[in-house]
């Protein structure tokens, strides 16, 4: 587990932690989307990235890539990237916010779900299946299951079915660990031993807001859109809203739990993948955005990037993550959202359209073929800046065409729908 302290800046006594179990991406900026978020003018709005770069002799080695424009000083030291020790200091820019990282054993009980892309997820579901209607009558126990002769991977004893391990309760929602905590929220996995969402017990993701977060509207606004958008929505690609609801007094949203991995993590553990299965994954995700585009008044999900897109195990298929910046189109121009380097010029501007989310394709099909951050290939070229791949190998002269127009500055000159761009990847398959 890593651990990121705030420290008071005199006397470097902590003023607040963020903790980050199995995560190995950590971002850390001014913008709401950030894992932790620190409203400093001195930072930017995607100041820094850690990254677990594999294991090192003493346990998990990490990387430090700051992207700060005030720049980030490691134990004092300016740096672009760099390794990243245990117990460093990190200050994000001169005179601003001090954090200190820290790696830590994890000395919880070990159940054996390290994230929502673990494959142990799937193993555990199918080692509870045969006693799912056992589980369902003791929703209302208070004790968890003592029966020896379970595996330390299992989440539910084989005997009675019973959750091994029960953290805390929320209504009828057993928490059976936390998946992942950021700036916004904390999600947990749930188990819903009472089947009142299905009919029949089952393991789903419940977010639960920031009580820090609650006090920004804007925060909230983005939350509780999450909320109202899933529940109007109903397409494979999509993942499905089961509840939504306060207690005491903080903010809670139910929905399906995908087993997979997303892109991002994807090719950060593997490496870039073969052109035909980048093809395939932002086909699937151009039907999911064909499919927003096309509700009335069209849906403009904002954003689109490779951590946002999720490979479902069983299917290989794509589901889109994280619609807490959905817009209608047609409305107000408002807060600027979206991914450094996935971000359409127009939406930079607070004035996003359906091309828009077409527009981010382009940097994912980069990131995707070269496991490097799109940004890289971003240059000038005549009074615009543009991606350049011409010397990548992997992307052919055809492809390349495709990323050129769909990247094109001017809306108007990229293709104007989703069907559109995906008849074009369509006919790049080799």
């Amino acid at each position: 587990m890593v651990s990121l302290t705030l420290l008071e800046p005199q006397q470097k006594t902590p003023l607040q932690q963020w903790c980050f179990e199995n995560s190995s991406i950590i971002r850390i900026g001014r913008a709401a989307d950030n894992h932790v978020v620190l409203t400093d003018n001195l930072v930017s709005r995607h100041h820094l990235e850690l990254r677990q770069v594999g294991s090192s002799t003493n346990g998990d080695a990490w990387q430090l890539i700051s992207q700060g424009t005030n720049g980030t000083f490691l134990n004092g030291i300016l740096v672009i990237q760099s390794p990243l020790p245990d117990n460093s200091l990190l200050q994000l820019a001169q005179g601003g916010p001090i954090l200190q990282f820290q790696i830590q054993e994890v000395t919880v009980l070990e159940t054996g779900l390290r994230s929502p892309q673990s494959p142990q997820i799937q193993e555990t579901e199918e080692n509870a299946a045969e006693t799912l209607y056992s589980a369902k009558n003791s929703a209302s126990s208070s004790s968890t299951c003592t029966h020896e002769g379970n595996s330390p991977n299992n989440l539910f004893c084989i005997h009675c079915g019973q959750p091994l391990s029960v953290q805390q309760r929320i209504r009828h929602y057993q928490i059976l660990r936390i998946l992942g905590q950021g700036g916004m929220g904390t999600t947990y996995l749930a188990w819903d031993a009472a089947g009142l969402i299905a009919g029949i017990p089952q393991l789903l993701v419940l977010k639960q807001m920031n009580a820090d977060m609650m006090k920004i509207a804007k925060a909230q606004e983005l939350f509780e859109r999450e909320a109202y958008t899933l529940k109007s929505l109903n397409h494979p690609g999509i993942p499905k809203y089961y509840d939504f609801f306060v207690e005491d007094g903080k903010k809670y949203l139910a929905m399906e739990l995908i087993h997979g991995q997303d892109l991002e993590k994807r090719v950060y553990t593997t490496g870039p993948v073969t052109p035909s299965q980048a093809i395939a994954w932002m086909i699937q995700t151009c039907d999911v955005l064909d499919y927003l585009h096309s509700q009335s008044p069209p849906l403009i999900h904002r954003d689109i990037k490779p951590a946002n897109l999720m490979v479902r195990s069983s299917e290989n298929r794509i589901v889109v993550l994280d619609f807490g910046a959905v817009k209608e189109i047609g409305t107000a121009p408002g807060t600027r959202i979206g991914a450094e380097g996935y971000c359409a010029p127009e939406q930079e501007r607070g004035q996003p359209l359906t091309q828009s989310d077409l527009y981010a394709i382009g940097p994912t099909l980069i990131f995707l073929l070269t496991g490097e951050n799109p940004f890289k290939y971003y240059h000038q070229r005549g009074r615009n800046f543009r991606f350049d791949v011409a010397k990548v190998p992997t992307i052919s002269s055809q492809l390349r065409d495709v990323i050129d127009r769909v990247t094109e500055p001017l809306p108007r000159d990229r293709y104007q729908t989703a069907k559109e761009l995906a008849a074009a990847l369509a006919a790049c398959k080799v």
